[in-house]
């Protein structure tokens, strides 16, 4: 009981940070493109991304690797996950993710998740050759997370993700690691009521190395060539704290409608506030959509108040189907869109999961 207490004190406190997040002035405009491994802050998953991530308060299941890790506790049993990116729709960049939880015990899961960005082959060019002709590269950005959620109690469910970090092409690297934590209350008479928390990106600095930071050069008045290596500069990752509330609305016949919303407070990007809804016709048709708010984000991408491609609209669907009779297997799809600035087409994701 004095457990319970603690809880629903942080998350009293956490409510009313939440509604005075509008009154903030929307942050850390100034550290805009000081933090590295901004990959980390990209949603892979195409149902939570479907709504913008508001639903990080009561995500349930693998995908709260990325969004609230503590959602990884309501896996009934095995899923696996897969889902494909195409992101900024004319950028030439997909991004691929893979994802396996198991449940372990009576209150535990692990997960894994696997997400890997390919912008294709890019043409070298140098000082000497600045049309190409070189033959071409391709940059590799990996991040795998390793996660473990646990129920403590029917309310409070929490976890955490250790994830590792590789960006390379083939003759400049860097490598890394960072740390989710994350922690769901959910009250109510129907625990119908959401609250969330997580803090993400959490990790030591990052640095290149590698040849590519290696030039030949001559000094006046040598005849032999000396090879000119540039300091690598240490950069941060992009830390980000999430607060989050959802309620849903239960109605007969298995229909449910939740509203949600969070507050993501960016340590290197604009704050953002985010508001979305889900209707769900039986757990047979999921229908979503979302709308994330950061400073300046309607202005001319040209300005420099805009500094994302996002618009922050985001819509997407769910069409489940049972394996079994008493619902604890199913296969769905699933599918999002988000709406980005008039240069681009948007970005579309779809996905597959199984859970058996």
């Amino acid at each position: 009981m004095k457990m319970n207490n603690i809880f629903r004190s942080l998350i009293a406190l956490s409510l009313l940070v939440f509604m005075g997040a509008t009154g903030l002035k929307a942050g850390n405009k100034d550290r805009s493109g000081q933090a590295g491994a901004a990959e980390l802050l990209i949603n892979p998953w195409a149902r939570s991304s479907g709504w913008g991530n508001a639903g990080m308060a009561s995500i349930k299941g693998l995908e709260g690797t990325w969004s609230n890790v503590a959602g990884l506790a309501f896996s009934k049993k095995t899923d696996i996950h897969f889902s494909h990116t195409n992101w900024i729709k004319g950028a030439d960049v997909n991004i691929n993710a893979f994802g396996f939880s198991q449940r372990v015990g009576e209150s535990g899961v692990l997960g894994l998740a696997i997400m890997s960005m390919n912008f294709g082959d890019i043409p070298i060019t140098t000082t000497e050759s600045p049309d190409g002709g070189l033959g071409t590269f391709s940059p590799s950005l990996m991040n795998i997370g390793i996660a473990y959620s646990k129920s403590f109690s029917n309310s409070i469910h929490g976890g955490f993700v250790m994830k590792i970090i590789s960006q390379s092409i083939s003759d400049l690297s860097a490598q890394g690691v960072a740390l989710d934590a994350g922690i769901q209350y959910v009250t109510g008479t129907f625990e119908n009521i959401h609250f969330g928390i997580t803090l993400k990106n959490i990790g030591p600095t990052m640095r290149f190395s590698g040849d590519g930071n290696a030039i030949r050069v001559y000094i006046p008045g040598q005849e032999n060539q000396f090879t000119l290596k540039q300091r690598e500069e240490a950069f941060e990752l992009p830390a980000q704290l999430v607060i989050g509330t959802a309620y849903d609305f239960l109605f007969e016949n298995d229909y449910r409608f939740t509203l949600a919303g969070n507050f993501t407070s960016n340590s290197f990007t604009k704050d953002q506030i985010t508001v979305g809804a889900e209707f769900s016709l039986r757990n047979y048709l999921l229908l979503r959509g979302g709308y994330t708010y950061e400073e300046g984000i309607w202005d001319a991408i040209e300005t420099d108040l805009n500094t994302n491609a996002q618009k922050g609209v985001s819509a997407g669907f769910t069409v489940q189907v049972p394996l079994s009779k008493e619902g604890s297997s199913s296969f769905s799809v699933d599918y999002s869109y988000r709406s980005t600035a008039n240069h681009f087409n948007g970005t579309h994701s779809i996905g597959a999961r199984i859970s058996f």
